[in-house]
Parts: C-alpha cells; sequence; structure tokens
C-alpha cells in the first residue's frame, strides 16, 4: 500500500497534540475554498480490537446550498427513462402473455422469472455493497434493461428472422443467423446503449470498474427477466426443461455479456481523458457481442444442457467471479489509500481506517454500535456510508476528475462524517 500523500491530500483537520477535547490554535482553511472553521478532537473508542482510535477532527461550518439545477435536471432524466422503461416493459410482457393459455401461466412464468433474476440482484448487492450505487439509479437501469433494450432487440430480431427465413427458405438457418448474429450484435448494443446513458447523465456515480460492472448487471439483469417470461410462456409445454437451462444453469449468462461493455465504460471513468469513454465503450461492446455470439452457438451445438453447464457455464462463471474478486480488492485498496490522506491529515484514526476497509472491520464496527442503541447503529451505518463516498470523492479528484463542486461536497461529507461519529459515542 502506497504512503505517498495524494496531491489532493487534505489539509490537517486538528492539532496533533494529546490532550482532552480543545480548539485548534487558529482557523484552518477547508481544502479548495476560502471557508475557515474551527475544529475539535473527540475519541473513537469502538475500534474492532478494542483499541481505542486517537483524537478525531470535528469541524463546524456553514453547508453550501445545493446545486438544484443539476439535481433538478437528474430527477427529470430519471422520471423520464423510467417511465419509458416501464411502459416498454409492460408492452413486451402484454405481448408475451398472448401466447399464454390463460392467466394463470403468465402469473406462473412471472414468478418463475424472478428466481433467477433475484439470484443475480442478491449476487449484484454482494459485488456493490462497500458504496452502493444510488438506488433510484438503479431502478433506471433495471427497466431499460426490461423495457427498452428487450422492446427495440425483440422488434428488430424477428424481423431479421423472418427476413432470413425468406431468403433462404429454411427456418432453421433463419433461426441460427437469429441467434449467433443478430441477438449479439442487437441486444448488446440496446443494453450496452442504456449504461452509456446512465454513465453520461451520471457520470459522479461512476468511480471505475466496479460502477460500470453493477450497472452493467442491472441493465443485463432487467433484459433477462423479461426475456425470461417470453420463453417460459412460449415454451411452457417443456417448462421444466426451459427453466433449467435459463433459470438454473445460465442465469448469469446476459450479465456476463454486458459486464464486458460496463467494465470498459467503468474503467473510462479512471481515464484522464474524460472522452476515454469514446474509444473503450466500443471495445468492451466488441468483446460482449462476440461472447455472445460464442455463447449462442455453443447452446445450438452441444446438444445437452448438462454438458452446456459443465463446458461452459461453470468456466465462464469461475473466470467472471475471479475478476469481480480482483476488483473488489482493488476497491478495497483504493479507498484505503484515500481514507489514509485523510487519516494523515487527522480526520480519522488509523483503527477507523482499518475498521472502514475489512468487512471483518465493518462488522465489528456495526456490532459495537448496536450495543449503544438503535441511534448509534443509524450513526455507524451513516458513518461507514459516508466514509466511502469521501474516499471516492477523492479518488475521481486524484484521477483528474473534480467536479466544480468537489470542496462543496467534500465539506457536506466530512461533516456528516464526524457528525455521525459524535452520535455514536455519545450514544447511550
Amino acid at each position: 500500500m502506497s504512503t505517498t500523500p495524494s496531491p489532493w491530500a487534505p489539509r490537517p483537520g486538528y492539532r496533533r497534540s494529546s490532550g482532552l477535547p480543545q480548539t485548534s490554535a487558529g482557523p484552518s482553511p477547508l481544502p479548495g475554498t476560502g471557508q475557515r472553521y474551527q475544529v475539535h478532537r473527540e475519541s473513537a473508542p469502538f475500534a474492532p480490537a478494542g483499541q481505542t482510535g486517537q483524537q478525531q477532527a470535528a469541524p463546524a461550518w456553514t453547508r453550501p446550498g445545493p446545486h438544484s439545477a443539476r439535481r433538478t435536471g437528474e430527477l427529470v432524466a430519471r422520471l423520464v427513462l423510467a417511465s419509458i422503461g416501464a411502459l416498454l416493459m409492460i408492452i413486451v410482457i402484454w405481448i408475451a402473455s398472448r401466447s399464454a393459455s390463460d392467466s394463470s401461466v403468465l402469473s406462473a412464468a412471472i414468478l418463475l422469472a424472478m428466481i433467477p433474476l433475484g439470484l443475480v440482484l442478491v449476487v449484484v448487492y454482494w459485488i456493490d455493497r462497500w458504496e452502493p450505487e444510488p438506488l433510484p439509479t438503479l431502478i433506471v437501469a433495471f427497466l431499460w434493461g426490461a423495457g427498452v433494450a428487450t422492446a427495440i432487440s425483440m422488434l428488430v430480431n424477428t424481423t431479421v428472422l423472418y427476413a432470413a427465413a425468406e431468403s433462404t427458405l429454411s427456418l432453421e438457418g433463419a433461426f441460427q443467423i437469429s441467434a449467433v448474429v443478430s441477438a449479439p450484435l442487437i441486444e448488446e448494443t440496446t443494453k450496452g446503449l442504456g449504461v452509456l446513458i446512465i454513465f453520461l447523465i451520471w457520470r459522479r456515480t461512476f468511480n471505475g470498474a466496479i460502477d460500470g460492472l453493477v450497472y452493467a448487471s442491472v441493465v443485463a439483469a432487467g433484459f433477462a427477466f423479461a426475456e425470461n417470461i417470453g420463453y417460459f410462456i412460449n415454451y411452457w409445454d417443456s417448462i421444466t426443461t426451459i427453466f433449467i437451462v435459463r433459470g438454473v444453469f445460465s442465469p448469469f449468462a446476459h450479465v456476463t455479456f454486458t459486464a464486458c461493455t460496463g467494465l470498459a465504460i467503468g474503467m473510462s471513468s479512471r481515464r484522464r481523458s474524460r472522452a476515454a469513454w469514446v474509444w473503450m465503450t466500443p471495445i468492451g461492446l466488441v468483446c460482449a457481442i462476440i461472447l455472445h455470439a460464442i455463447w449462442n452457438g455453443v447452446i445450438a451445438s452441444a446438444g445437452s444442457p448438462l454438458v452446456m453447464f459443465i463446458l461452459v457455464d461453470l468456466p465462464v462463471f469461475a473466470v467472471c467471479m475471479g475478476i469481480v474478486a480482483w476488483l473488489r480488492w482493488a476497491e478495497r485498496m483504493t479507498m484505503r489509500n484515500r481514507l489514509d490522506d485523510y487519516a494523515r491529515a487527522g480526520w480519522f484514526a488509523p483503527a477507523e481506517v482499518q475498521m472502514l476497509t475489512t468487512g471483518g472491520g465493518r462488522r465489528a464496527g456495526k456490532r459495537w454500535a448496536a450495543t449503544r442503541g438503535p441511534q448509534a447503529v443509524y450513526a455507524m451505518n451513516v458513518f461507514q456510508k459516508g466514509a466511502a463516498e469521501l474516499a471516492q470523492l477523492r479518488q475521481q479528484a486524484v484521477d483528474g476528475h473534480a467536479q466544480a463542486d468537489f470542496s462543496t461536497k467534500e465539506t457536506e461529507l466530512l461533516d456528516r462524517i464526524t457528525s455521525a461519529r459524535r452520535t455514536f459515542i455519545g450514544a447511550a
């Protein structure tokens, strides 16, 4: 772990002399602003190993007003995209329901489709638990996949299927063309477009490959959910087999494909060039299309679902989980490096950084807070979440992507963190 101070390292938050809580000798300027504040010191007796953390900074300042125009624009974008996605998802499910013999088949198909969806979302939650993405934006991602991407793909794939059937005079050949050529190209493009739109609108929420992976996974989960409903209805007579193939053997198939695009977009957010997504997104998209085409080709030739599961599903899933594990480790190290910047300036104790950047430490902190009551538990959650946001905010600055309101946001987060610390330390 590097100990080189970040070029964006915050100025000291308090005097490092020992003693009881006191005011520093003089006011210190807030990094990046002309504001000045007084700082105080507090103890932090919740270290997982029973240690007592060093005295902490506790600034007091006037919080600047929010950037209402940007937030209003983001709210409008969420409402518009979510509404379009929800409407198209309803239309897609309605079209699929026309093939159902009765309403019970539709209901059963939806319930069955929710099983692999739930599994995927649990894994996404596990991946994203260090610094969770905004729930409203994740809902937009899901509705884009289940509505927009599915509707466009269904329309184009059906058109290609009929065109290929007329030109080849072979329905089997038309299905092969649709599965290996049309489906990978159209489906990955529409899903990837959703991830890209989210990135361009809510760029400040992207802090690396993990975030791109999370949004891509949610888009793909929405797509697979709507697609599975259609498959389960159309093949209801063979529902056991089709559910095993799609719901048990390959629930992460679409997630794996679209993850290529998401990883590329997420990685572009860490590049110094703000236009890096222009050339990195196509690379990820091409990988997604190729992987999808190979997958569909293997399915068409494998014959046995069990053979496909052993030869394709398991190895691909193992590789993907290895990549995810490495990305989570890298994210944790990045978080530790950035919080170390603040620890050197006096905003965190070393024991706090250890607690905040390890799974065991975070759980220990929550267990300790639980012994002090509900208010302390809530404050500890705020403290941990705020520290993760603070680390990501500073990493954006280190990467050269500091927003105009960097200092304002940093001030708000430090205020929130120190207030939460006071609460769980003082809770009875």
